[in-house]
């Protein structure tokens, strides 16, 4: 890790790519994984570490409603999310496929035809929300006072949303590498700059206009940053040709893609919509302050994507498949023994933390609505692992069907739920389809992308899990103290954590962490 962090701090300089048709080596590529799933995830922690100290600021700053009302004109775009044609995701899985093979031109030829649909297929989307920006503020449960300001920052969420789309293909060279601690400075530096500045500008009197400029700006500077360092990575990038044939294929992809998406943003934010619209925005506002904090558990998960889709995509080859077989298998496995502590942390403080945070209101608003995100959420931890590998195998038209098929019944459940129960209504039918998408996912990577579960240390991992149950039931008991139930807690992670290295780890494993812990421990003492 040192030696990346020194890396990652020095210019990169242009690189004369290898012999064409000369294909990287794939050793190591659990290793490869692993670190690039590390610097996403630290790219993502560092961004939500300077939010949790900014957004109290925000909230009360704007005021409930109007902290509300930003969220929704954030997430407005979000709607439109297929708009880029799949091509975020497409670039990432044909550019690692030409990278593996060594065929350099082409993986650049692909992000350039990428760039190319992405951009023509997203900008008349984003022309269509700027005019009908008034009409779309006026679906939603928006007070007269805000209309005004709502729809011009609507404007400027428009214009991020389509730099944003091509920033998710302009790092293409980057994940191919698994280049992952270049992806995350890009990423990380302008979010944070810009959540910094958020509260000040709306300080100073400039509102939610305020907030959503410095979210352009941001984007800006992250767009001129990944074409920069992927140029210098790869100076076949600036070229004026596309690929045709590939062109097709991503195309067919990207289709499929769409599908999903258009699917996805209705399964994946219905219930803020709904919200919003039949209840209210202060409604929305509690039950994203809930989500924020139960999404954290998903963060070295999803910060593992960048990393597999990529890895998988090289390793789409029969040769190759006891080595995705194995990172598959590891990735769920690592995946549960961090999720399960972190769940019961995150359990036993989330009132306080919401009390604090936001404040009394949200304290009592905002944690109910958490215990039930968070067991929906425990089953999409894992589920990253079997979506990579289907997207990686090219099967993106199975997730579409799929969810496709939810759409309707999900919309009537949330509907009533949220309606009667609110935010907790809410959380509840979002759970309930999450769990569902998981089952689904993973018979999925099994029947038709090939991949299998590796059975090592599974029974080790349940039984060491009981234990972390201890600290949820002393908990339960009323006026228990404060302190006893942290002590606990301690002993606990203790006790779960030498079951883990004793009886889930392999010894090829636990010998892979002790020497990355010596690596890591001489390069301090050498600092």
């Amino acid at each position: 890790m040192a030696s990346n962090i020194a890396e990652a701090s020095l210019p990169i300089p242009a690189v004369s790519e290898p012999i064409e048709n000369t294909a990287p080596s794939t050793a190591g590529m659990t290793t490869k994984v692993v670190k690039g799933s590390l610097w996403t995830l630290a790219g993502q922690v560092a961004p939500m570490a300077v939010s949790f100290f900014t957004t109290p600021f925000v909230i009360r700053l704007l005021g409930s409603e109007g902290y509300g009302i930003l969220i929704l004109i954030t997430l407005i775009p979000t709607y439109f999310s297929f708009a880029d044609f799949g091509m975020g995701l497409a670039s990432t899985k044909f550019a690692s496929e030409a990278y593996a093979e060594g065929k350099f031109e082409k993986e650049a030829r692909i992000v350039r035809t990428a760039a190319m649909i992405g951009l023509a297929s997203s900008a008349p989307v984003a022309t269509l929300i700027i005019i009908f920006a008034g009409y779309i503020i006026g679906l939603f449960n928006v007070s007269p006072n805000y209309v005004a300001e709502a729809t011009l920052a609507l404007h400027l969420s428009a214009l991020t949303f389509v730099i944003n789309l091509l920033c998710s293909i302009f790092n293409s060279h980057q994940l191919a590498r698994l280049r992952m601690d270049l992806n995350t400075a890009i990423n990380a530096v302008p979010r944070i700059l810009g959540l910094i500045a958020t509260p000040v500008i709306i300080y100073f009197g400039y509102g939610i206009v305020g907030a959503v400029t410095v979210l352009l700006v941001a984007s800006l500077f992250n767009l001129f940053g990944h074409i920069i360092i992927s140029g210098r990575l790869s100076p076949n990038l600036f070229g004026i040709t596309i690929d045709r044939c590939v062109a097709k294929r991503m195309v067919g992809f990207g289709g499929s893609l769409v599908l999903v998406a258009l699917a996805g943003i209705i399964l994946v934010h219905a219930e803020k919509g709904i919200l919003a619209s039949a209840v209210s925005a202060s409604a929305l506002a509690h039950y994203s302050v809930a989500y924020t904090l139960a999404s954290m558990i998903t963060l070295f998960s999803s910060a593992m994507i960048q990393s597999l889709i990529p890895a998988f995509s090289q390793l789409q080859t029969e040769e190759r498949r006891s080595q995705l077989n194995s990172i598959y298998s590891r990735g769920i496995r690592f995946s549960i023994i961090w999720m399960v502590p972190a769940l019961v942390v995150l359990t036993l403080s989330a009132k306080p933390f919401f009390t604090l945070w936001a404040g009394p209101e949200y304290g009592q608003a905002s944690t109910i609505p958490f215990y039930v995100l968070i067991s929906g959420l425990a089953f999409n931890i894992v589920a990253y692992l079997p979506y990579s590998a289907i997207l990686s195998a090219g099967r993106s038209d199975l997730l579409a069907k799929i969810y496709w098929l939810e759409v309707i019944p999900y919309i009537a459940i949330v509907w009533f739920s949220a309606s009667r129960y609110g935010a907790v209504g809410a959380a509840a039918a979002w759970s309930i389809r999450v769990i569902g998408d998981a089952v689904i996912q993973f018979i999925i990577a099994k029947r038709f992308a090939g991949i299998r579960l590796v059975p090592n240390g599974w029974k080790g991992l349940a039984v060491s899990s009981l234990v972390m149950l201890v600290p949820l039931v002393v908990f339960a008991v009323p006026a228990i103290s404060t302190l006893l139930v942290v002590s606990i807690v301690l002993f606990s992670v203790i006790v779960y954590t030498v079951l883990i290295w004793k009886f889930v780890l392999s010894s090829e494993e636990s010998d892979w962490l002790m020497k990355r812990a010596k690596l890591r421990l001489v390069g301090h003492i050498a600092l």
